[in-house]
């Protein structure tokens, strides 16, 4: 069955602590060359039959008004993987 991903992050303007909490855990394992870390949230629909336009219209409705809050986060990718 297809699956469609929703990836949904938070706005950049607004402060993330829980990926600064692992971007100061990656410096205190001295691990190194990333200059930030952003944690977001994926979903993943499996599709009953065929995706279709009119199934990815619906899948973008319910990922800007069901899966993110659109106050504080955006809605950055929705793809069908199969």
């Amino acid at each position: 069955m297809p699956t469609i991903v929703v990836d949904v992050m938070p706005k950049p303007e607004l402060l993330d602590p829980q990926g600064k909490a692992v971007s100061g855990a990656f410096a205190r394992l001295g691990i190194d060359g990333f200059s930030g870390v952003r944690i977001g949230k994926r979903f993943e629909l499996t599709v009953d039959g065929e995706v279709t336009e009119e199934v990815l219209a619906e899948a973008r409705r319910i990922a800007d008004e069901v899966l993110s809050n659109s106050v504080i986060e955006d809605v950055v990718g929705i793809e069908v993987a199969e």
